[in-house]
């Protein structure tokens, strides 16, 4: 009976505060207005070990212990599986060559951004009175910014895919992967000289860049065969343990490898992502994305002390402050150097401003080691997690401000049709705008991703631009015509067109001139669509291939197929079609 009784469940206590707080609490505090992020950070507050215990040791002889959760630090390692969650989805929706076509902005404007920045706050530490080791440990902890809480703002706005999403989500990327020479940099303050620091420093990063490489290159090999011997048996409860399986390997192996463990998971996401897989996976892993990111929320709040708060305001403003401002200003600048819109500069600036959790995880190293002073770093930490919440509460506002500044600058620009003056950066070229041409312009509009149209019918360019719409007399086959329109930083040209051989000819052009940018086509049939391939066309749209499929999977529906089953069926079979397309358009004689 004695052995009994010792076992018990580990983090049971734990597990059950986290579903009250999920379950009832923040539910309670959405009635008041109180967005989700928030909600858990306060009731993360209120159970953490700076909470209500502090208050009194029970409420009608109920012992609040019971109601506080102690153990932090182990609640924070199981929270961490959220954000690794989070970034496999995120992968998973990306795709690598889409991530490729980012790289200016992730290694470029991301790379520049934590270099600069930790020089500035270590500046900025030396100035407060810090000596330069824990200066220089502090400056580089702080240049990273929550991954958690912007990326998932953005996904509850519905505006990831937005231009300022991307470059937000570009310099976030870029930080997790700095997660590894940040931390280098802080341990070894501790220890050895400059050379040993900078040869480990080296092979860290050579084994890093080794264990991305082949995650990318062999993951889809290695991993896939997995996913598709357990998808062969039917079962979803095997699928799902499969899927759990290849996610927290990765995550396990570029955690070995010195990465950040989300990294590893936004890896595996990529080489998942426009496979058989990605959907059943998507549904999948939705739900444990969303409990356990609820869990790091909540142990974020666990962090923040109030009892520091209120007997060090003053010194927390000053932080918070400091650092959100050093950070707004860089981000800022460099957005702009990086030809990125005024508003977008401004809102990726303030969005990126606070403290990130990945910093808590260098002060603690910092800590530990002795780098950085036990109060300086109770400081930060606290600092760390009233950031986080007040960038909650003022995404909103932040949107609102750069909505404003958005508007200012389209009064700004001229109604004459002038391409030179009138073309973002960072957009997408619609080549002819009738129906299907609208129909993808109000698409990117809904999403905020800016767009610019090229259509030869002058009555068509008048009525559009009466609408204020960014459609322009020209012809996407003249390559000055592109040059005015920005085709260097475009994400992408879609071809729209009625007729098959200008749609055509406007594809070989595009690939003569030597331009780069994915091309998607509309086909009348499947020799077209062959021919476009052959061309170099990234993507073909079948018209008739594609309204077939939506039929059919309403059809499916209607015969009492369940939804994810119909559309899973309708996706291999759209993986089919594309699949015989490319394969004819490399079977087909040059020059026929």
């Amino acid at each position: 009976m004695e052995g009994e009784a010792s076992h018990t469940v580990p983090y049971i206590k734990e597990a059950t505060i986290f579903l009250v707080s999920a379950g009832i609490v923040v539910p309670i505090l959405q009635r008041f207005g109180i967005n989700t992020i928030l909600g858990y950070l306060i009731a993360g507050i209120a159970v953490g070990p700076y909470g209500i215990i502090h208050l009194t040791d029970d409420i009608f002889g109920v012992p609040l212990a019971l109601f506080t959760i102690t153990d932090t630090e182990g609640v924070r390692q199981i929270a961490e599986l959220g954000v690794v969650f989070l970034l496999f989805l995120i992968g998973l929706e990306l795709s690598a060559p889409r991530l490729w076509a980012m790289r200016r902005l992730v290694f470029g404007l991301g790379g520049l951004q934590v270099v600069v920045t930790a020089v500035a706050l270590t500046g900025a530490g030396l100035a407060a009175g810090l000596q330069l080791e824990p200066a220089v440990a502090v400056g580089a902890a702080l240049a990273l910014s929550s991954t958690a809480i912007v990326v998932q703002l953005l996904i509850g706005a519905g505006r990831l895919a937005s231009p300022s999403g991307q470059v937000m989500f570009s310099i976030l990327l870029m930080q997790d992967i700095a997660v590894v020479p940040v931390l280098l940099v802080i341990g070894s303050m501790a220890g050895a000289g400059d050379t040993s620091v900078l040869m480990h420093l080296a092979k860290s990063l050579a084994l890093a860049a080794a264990m991305i490489t082949a995650i990318l290159l062999a993951g889809r090999r290695v991993l896939a065969p997995v996913l598709r011997f357990t998808g062969a048996r039917q079962d979803r409860d095997m699928f799902t343990a499969a899927a759990l399986l290849v996610i927290l390997a990765t995550a396990e192996l570029t955690s070995m490898a010195g990465l950040s463990m989300a990294l590893g998971a936004f890896l595996a996401g990529l080489v998942f992502a426009d496979t058989e897989f990605s959907h059943q996976l998507e549904v999948e892993i939705a739900p444990f994305k969303g409990l356990l990111l609820g869990l790091f929320f909540l142990s974020v709040g666990m962090t923040i002390d109030p009892g520091v708060v209120l007997e060090q305001p003053l010194t927390l403003l000053a932080i918070i402050t400091v650092v959100s401002l050093i950070k707004a200003v860089i981000i800022t600048v460099l957005a702009l150097a990086f030809r990125q819109p005024l508003a977008v500069a401004v809102e990726s600036g303030l969005m990126l401003a606070q403290i990130g959790e990945f910093s808590l995880v260098g002060l603690s190293l910092a800590y530990t080691l002795g780098v950085v002073p036990s109060d300086v770093a109770k400081l930060l930490v606290v600092s760390a997690g009233v950031a986080m919440a007040l960038t909650t509460a003022s995404s909103g506002l932040i949107h609102r401000l750069t909505e404003r500044l958005v508007s200012t600058n389209r009064e700004a620009v001229p109604s004459a049709a002038s391409l030179g003056t009138g073309a973002p950066d960072d957009h997408v070229i619609i080549a002819g705008f009738g129906r299907i041409g609208r129909s993808i312009g109000a698409l990117l509009d809904a999403h905020r991703i800016p767009y610019l149209a090229l259509e030869m019918n002058s009555r068509a360019v008048t009525q559009a631009r009466s609408k204020d719409l960014p459609v322009y007399f020209g012809d996407v086959r003249r390559l000055d015509v592109l040059q005015n329109a920005h085709v260097s930083t475009a994400r992408a040209i879609i071809l729209t067109m009625d007729s098959p051989a200008a749609n055509a000819d406007a594809v070989r052009h595009l690939r003569q001139a030597g331009l780069t940018v994915p091309v998607i086509v509309r086909a009348r049939d499947t020799s077209n669509a062959s021919e476009l391939y052959a061309l170099g066309a990234d993507e073909v749209v079948l018209e008739a291939f594609e309204a077939s499929l939506q039929m059919g999977e309403e059809t499916l529906v209607a015969i009492g197929f369940p939804r994810d089953a119909a559309h899973s069926i309708i996706e291999e079979r759209r993986d089919t079609g594309r699949r015989d397309l490319a394969n004819a358009a490399l079977s087909r004689p040059e020059g026929s």
